[in-house]
């Protein structure tokens, strides 16, 4: 493995796309850094000191801090990933963005110019909210205002600021892919989350050294750290579980030539829904305790706010329910199976035993219901884990987010992405892969 890395940076092309790569994530982490002209940093680290478990705390993860600390990289990619969803979601109803779909790379084209737009419509509302909740917030205990000074002159300077930095992280996410490896827009919501990780293990490992006389002992510690590597290794798996169905294409005759009669396979994801399920139902459960924040002095609110905290069984069990839910919605609309069954039929192909048409959409619908089920459990399981930790192992939230959830799946995913695309660089240039034994997607595509 360590031999393939180096022959990574052997190949010119590879190691230009390598180092181009990694310079444009430095400019994003150094955008992550500048704050917001006319704001108090050291009010909002106050403030934001108990976020981890709101809504806040959520979308602070997947732009690596920049939110709490109101930066002009404050939204991230995050509206363009909002856009990209909303047109996804879109396709399944509307017909016009369905003809899109379907309209191969000149489609595709037309998609991404409207997801660029609605990145900044998404923006320019996201930001004016951040500018109004921004004027809100106050230190805790010197009652000190986060905003200098208020009004529509801060707002509307907030909107410009965050808007185009939010537009200039979209292009660098756009040449990151074209320029690059990897996916730019995964790429950059993969190093917003690693970017915790020192802090993560420097605020564990004080954690230990405070705690080591009342319970907590270095074998804890490394079990934890072989616990992190299981549940890593249990995702890959996760990610990676595939059922293949077998398709049959006919042989067709074109004047001299014989085309069709090999046999291949459909794919279908144990997992189809990837990272989504666990992000709608982490946002709806996250609502009720962001909410209790603004009623401090309220009982009513506050007791409906102890239902839905990580400690009560009425947050794990809608919380579990939400995850199997919204990975069988969400599977619904990415895999159409009468789509699929009319794209074998124009193509001569269809799966043994099977008739084309009505049936093989029925039968391939049959079959992601079935394996959506293990799959969507083992989703929630893996999303509860973080939580199970920092509670019964005394760990800190910062670093307990790293043993599953929706950070794990990202980096997990990002990073096998990542792997399989300079596996087939490598393959394409007769170089050997990172693995000798296994079955890497890139290798078999390659």
């Amino acid at each position: 493995m360590l031999q393939s890395f180096q022959n990574c940076f052997k190949i010119p092309d590879l190691r230009r796309r390598i180092f181009y790569t990694c310079a444009l994530l430095v400019v994003y982490r150094i955008g992550g850094q500048i704050t917001i002209p006319g704001i108090n940093p050291q009010v909002l680290q106050e403030f934001f000191a108990g976020s981890g478990s709101t809504l806040f705390g959520l979308y602070d993860m997947f732009v690596g801090g920049a939110f709490t600390r109101a930066t002009v990289f404050a939204l991230g990619i995050m509206p363009y990933i909002s856009a990209s969803i909303i047109l996804q979601l879109l396709g399944a109803v509307i017909p016009f963005f369905q003809k899109l779909q379907r309209e191969g790379e000149e489609g595709r084209r037309k998609i991404i110019q409207y997801t660029r737009y609605g990145t900044v419509f998404l923006a320019i509302g996201q930001s004016f909210g951040v500018s109004l909740f921004l004027e809100t917030i106050r230190a805790p205990m010197s009652g000190a205002n986060a905003v200098s000074d208020p009004g529509w002159p801060f707002r509307l300077m907030t909107m410009l600021t965050i808007t185009t930095g939010t537009i200039f992280i979209m292009g660098l996410g756009e040449q990151i892919t074209e320029r690059g490896i990897g996916n730019g827009q995964s790429l950059i919501i993969f190093i917003g989350i690693v970017a915790d990780l020192p802090y993560a293990m420097k605020t564990e490992w004080a954690n230990y050294l405070i705690n080591r006389g009342a319970g907590k002992n270095l074998i804890e510690e490394l079990v934890l750290v072989a616990v992190m590597f299981l549940m890593v290794a249990f995702v890959i798996l996760l990610t990676q579980g595939q059922r293949k169905i077998p398709v049959q294409y006919a042989k067709r005759v074109v004047g001299r030539r014989v085309y069709g009669g090999q046999t291949t396979h459909i794919p279908l994801r144990i997992n189809a829904a990837g990272v989504i399920p666990i992000i709608f139902a982490q946002s709806i459960m996250f609502i009720p305790q962001t909410v209790t924040n603004f009623f401090p002095e309220s009982s009513f609110m506050q007791t409906l706010g102890g239902f839905f905290s990580t400690d009560s069984f009425v947050y794990w069990t809608l919380y579990g329910l939400m995850i199997v839910f919204f990975a069988y919605f969400y599977t619904a609309i990415v895999m159409d199976p009468n789509q699929v069954a009319d794209t074998m039929k124009k193509h001569g192909g269809f799966i043994p035993g099977v008739r084309p048409g009505k049936k093989t959409a029925q039968f391939i619908d049959g079959i992601m219901t079935r394996i959506t089920l293990p799959g969507s459990i083992a989703l929630a399981l893996v999303a509860i884990i973080p939580f199970f930790i920092a509670q019964e192992f005394n760990v800190s939230r910062a670093f307990a987010q790293f043993f599953g959830g929706t950070g794990l799946l990202i980096v997990v995913g990002v990073a096998l992405d990542t792997l399989q695309q300079l596996e087939s660089q490598l393959l394409t240039r007769h170089y050997e892969g990172f693995m000798k034994k296994g079955r890497i997607q890139g290798r078999r595509s390659a």
